[in-house]
């Protein structure tokens, strides 16, 4: 294909100069057949403007335009029929993550261009799209570009993400950082929205950035703000005003339904989840996910930026470390209520209970709600800690909460909730010796709970030795007395003392018996 400025050579070189075809040839070396093809042209588009309409800016259009090929029936030589097959395979995916509620984790143009080449393929990103935009239109949004000043401004927003998470499918939420200077990205996974999470993700990110940006720019999610004073007025939640007032920074809310204002985070979400979900999205567990989206992160935050000169998002925020706010300890990112326990001995929270010690009922608890576990208090003594769970209508009971209890109704244990949550140890040490006496199995907790249970377990395998049939707390006591170097040494001591005063005793007998009394310290001294 020849250019414009060719074709300008070729038609100033003839008309202008005077050359014949074969001279235009020799000089340029384009061919003589594409030299009078457009010379021909030219004559003919000439004389259509000089006798038609000189208004007819059509005509004058394709006088001047550059060339241009029918390319139409070219034969592919780079878009293969294999390539075409798993560019078919993704449309597909998509199509079927559209169809199941995980249209947000769809591959773009980008992500198909990135797999085919991963997978060894020799092809050009503008060929994917071309062959891709038959099946595809988009309307692209125009942007209007901000500059910020290092360490100024970040936002934050949640997302959330279709994944399977042992086996279930989940909507987990995702919650997520964007530096607004130079995009670097931070998120991290959650079962809920609540506040305990929004701190938590706070905390992480500020103790891995090692400091706090001047501004957080949220949109008018219910834990950031309170109320709506007027249109443009928020009320912020008081758990972020004191998040605000222990790191420093301030805040500000986006107005309603301008997602825009933030704009760079709302990208980010779409970013994170494609870039990382849309190759993986089945996990045993949510740390395990958790674990893979930092993996994922940090190597997006590596890769360099074209508008950026070449400098990745973690090199701008080592840049902007110098103006961020004075890194703090971790903020106890907790939510806290009072709860009254119900006569089963439990709280109730978010649906799901948890046991506190029997002689509680009817009283007040505090609780600290954290992502992953809960704490409870009375009287400012932690009481019990529970791991938090995300079931509905759960029930976590630890049995030593209810031995006050099970001692006066012992045939409650058998089919209670406690024996079903217990350590499969206990259930098996009780299964095995003490259906017949529960009563004696609360004597043996309580012995757990001094000294140990894996003591114990070593205890009852050497009684088991022995008779396997005759395993009863008190022989697991008096084993474990033997065993214990301080119940050796007291035991000693009593022995001692016992002899002493016996001797003592004798001695007391044997001035009464003058007459016998040589032969009887003999006696006595034998004893």
């Amino acid at each position: 294909m020849i250019r414009l400025v060719q074709k300008q050579e070729i038609i100033l070189k003839h008309f202008r100069e005077g050359k014949s075809q074969r001279d235009i040839n020799r000089e340029t070396g384009i061919s003589r057949k594409t030299i009078r093809k457009y010379i021909r042209k030219y004559e003919e588009q000439k004389q259509a403007i000089l006798d038609g309409d000189l208004e007819d800016k059509e005509v004058i259009h394709d006088f001047i335009a550059a060339p241009k090929y029918d390319s139409s029936n070219r034969v592919r030589k780079k878009l293969t029929d294999e390539i075409i097959d798993r560019i078919h395979f993704f449309i597909r995916e998509n199509e079927k993550k559209k169809s199941t509620g995980r249209s947000k984790q769809q591959k773009k143009k980008i992500d198909i261009y990135e797999c085919l080449i991963e997978e060894g393929h020799d092809i050009s990103y503008s060929t994917v799209c071309n062959y891709i935009r038959k099946y595809t239109e988009t309307s692209k949004e125009a942007h209007v570009r901000q500059e910020y000043q290092p360490g100024e401004i970040c936002e934050f927003d949640w997302g959330y993400v279709h994944l399977t998470i042992d086996g279930k499918p989940k909507v987990i939420q995702m919650a997520a950082f964007t530096g607004a200077k130079g995009n670097y990205r931070y998120a991290n996974l959650y079962h809920n929205q609540k506040m305990e999470n929004f701190l938590d993700v706070h905390v992480k990110f500020f103790n891995e950035i090692k400091g706090v940006y001047q501004t957080v720019v949220y949109d008018n999610m219910k834990v950031a703000v309170k109320r709506f004073v007027s249109r443009t007025q928020k009320e912020a939640t008081e758990d972020l005003l004191k998040l605000s007032l222990y790191y420093g920074f301030r805040y500000r809310f986006c107005n309603v339904c301008k997602g825009n204002e933030k704009g760079h985070v709302e990208r980010s979400i779409e970013y994170i989840r494609r870039k990382a979900f849309s190759k993986r999205d089945t996990f045993d567990s949510l740390e395990q996910a958790n674990q893979y989206l930092k993996e994922t992160l940090e190597k997006l935050n590596a890769r360099p930026t074209e508008y950026n000169e070449e400098k990745s998002p973690a090199d701008i925020l080592e840049e902007e470390k110098p103006y961020l706010l004075e890194w703090m300890p971790s903020y106890d990112t907790a939510r806290t209520c009072e709860l009254r326990v119900n006569k089963y001995a439990v709280v109730s929270i978010d649906e799901n209970k948890y046991s506190v010690p029997d002689d509680l009922v009817g009283r007040f608890v505090f609780a600290k709600i954290y992502p992953e576990k809960i704490l409870l208090y009375h009287q400012e003594k932690l009481i019990a800690e529970h791991r938090r769970s995300y079931g509905a209508h759960t029930w976590s009971i630890n049995i030593h909460h209810y031995l006050n209890t099970i001692k006066k109704k012992p045939g409650s244990l058998h089919s209670s909730t406690a024996m079903q949550q217990m350590n499969p140890t206990l259930q098996s040490i009780y299964h095995t010796h003490y259906t017949e006496n529960p009563k004696d199995f609360i004597d043996l907790l309580e012995l757990i709970g001094e000294k140990g249970l894996e003591k114990i377990q070593s205890v009852i395998q050497e009684l088991e030795k022995l008779n396997p049939t005759s395993v009863n707390t008190e022989k697991i006591k008096m084993l474990c007395q033997r065993k214990d170097p301080e119940g050796k040494s007291l035991n000693q001591e009593r022995t001692t003392e016992i002899e002493e005063k016996s001797k003592i005793i004798l001695n007391h007998y044997g001035h009464l018996l003058k007459p016998s009394c040589v032969a009887f310290h003999k006696e006595a001294k034998i004893i």
